[in-house]
């Protein structure tokens, strides 16, 4: 079988299967404008499969013949989530029967319970459908040679939030059951369940997708060639979602996305004074680029990923000071250095 991506929140994210977990206008609050892409773009119809339904059906007395079924009806998506979500042979449906059949009674972890409040959490997906199919309706019109991938709804055990293999997508929907969900204490950093909400679902799947199909290229790999990077993923990100807040698209909160604003001067002298710019160690990278409580190059008091924020700052301004420039010839655009340059970023 081919490489899995998966967005995996748990401990280091790494398994036999590659885990992902892994956003204008001028910048303002909630909504923005969309010079980029039509008003009128009709939207597409994304295929969402309410696998997660068929999987929590199984009985525990029965799972053997029930697990089968499963295989047999969702024969497409079935071996990717026992070998990329559960990490379990896909040949031994014995095994597979019995660890089954404990975690949809497990009271331990809080499958159980979190098994059934998934069902009436998501009893209506209408939202999420037509998130879906708008976002994807503008993602065609600007790369019609892209697939339009079908989208599994399931529940991992607390395992994944977002998967991706080939031409399927998939959400753990036991990751976004909200921020106050309280066996999210025993699996995740509190940092963490910001993102872990109904209405992240559709951002954060659009984020892997994104990260998924453009390539990073780069010859220096310095903390720029980085921000630039991402920067441009959230710009993009932003035309395909107008109606999400800005905060969300990255994944902050109002409070820190308001916070950044506030200390952007800073921000950007920080970097500059430290000349983290063009370094491309690691522990600097990963300081302003990985997920985090904060950002330790910066302060205490700074929410994590800064790099990502300062990156989209600076493509921001670099597309209204090119007006000439559209959204693919931006995301084809390499030269980080050219983008700094003719931002004119200067905050």
């Amino acid at each position: 079988m081919g490489k899995y991506k998966n967005d995996k929140r748990i401990q280091n994210r790494t398994k036999r299967v590659i885990f992902v977990i892994f956003c204008l206008g001028i910048f303002c609050g909630c909504g923005h404008k969309n010079p980029y892409i039509p008003k009128d773009i009709k939207p597409v119809t994304v295929e969402v499969v309410r696998f997660d339904s068929a999987q929590l059906a199984v009985r525990p007395d029965s799972a053997l013949e029930d697990i089968k079924q499963l295989y047999s009806v969702y024969d497409e998506f079935m071996p990717v989530f026992v070998e990329g979500i559960l990490d379990l042979p896909i040949e031994d449906t014995l095994y597979l029967s019995k660890m089954y059949a404990d975690f949809l009674v497990d009271t331990t972890m809080g499958f159980a319970q979190t098994n059934a409040f998934v069902q009436e959490h998501f009893a209506d997906i209408d939202e999420i459908q037509q998130k879906l199919n708008n976002a994807f309706g503008r993602l065609h019109y600007l790369y019609p040679e892209w697939g339009i991938p079908r989208v599994y709804l399931f529940v991992s055990g607390f395992n994944s939030s977002i998967m991706y293999y080939e031409n399927l997508m998939g959400v753990g929907l036991d990751m976004y059951l909200g921020s106050n969900y309280p066996y999210y204490n025993q699996v995740v950093y509190e940092y963490q369940k910001q993102t872990m909400r109904k209405e992240c679902v559709v951002v954060e799947l659009l984020s892997i997708y994104l990260a998924y199909n453009v390539s990073y290229n780069s010859k220096y790999n310095r903390l720029l060639d980085q921000m630039i990077f991402r920067g441009k993923q959230l710009f993009l990100l932003s035309q395909l979602l107008p109606e999400e807040s800005l905060w969300e698209i990255i994944g902050y909160s109002k409070e820190q996305w308001n916070w950044c604003e506030q200390y952007e001067r800073a921000i950007w002298n920080r970097i500059m004074e430290k000349r983290d710019l063009f370094k491309t160690e690691s522990i600097v990278l990963g300081s302003y680029m990985k997920e985090g409580p904060f950002t330790a190059e910066v302060t205490q008091d700074s929410p994590g990923r800064l790099g990502w924020w300062v990156g989209w700052r600076i493509v921001d301004s670099y597309m209204r000071n090119n007006k000439e420039v559209n959204l693919r010839e931006l995301m084809n655009e390499n030269d980080a250095q050219k983008i700094l340059e003719q931002s004119y970023y200067k905050p």
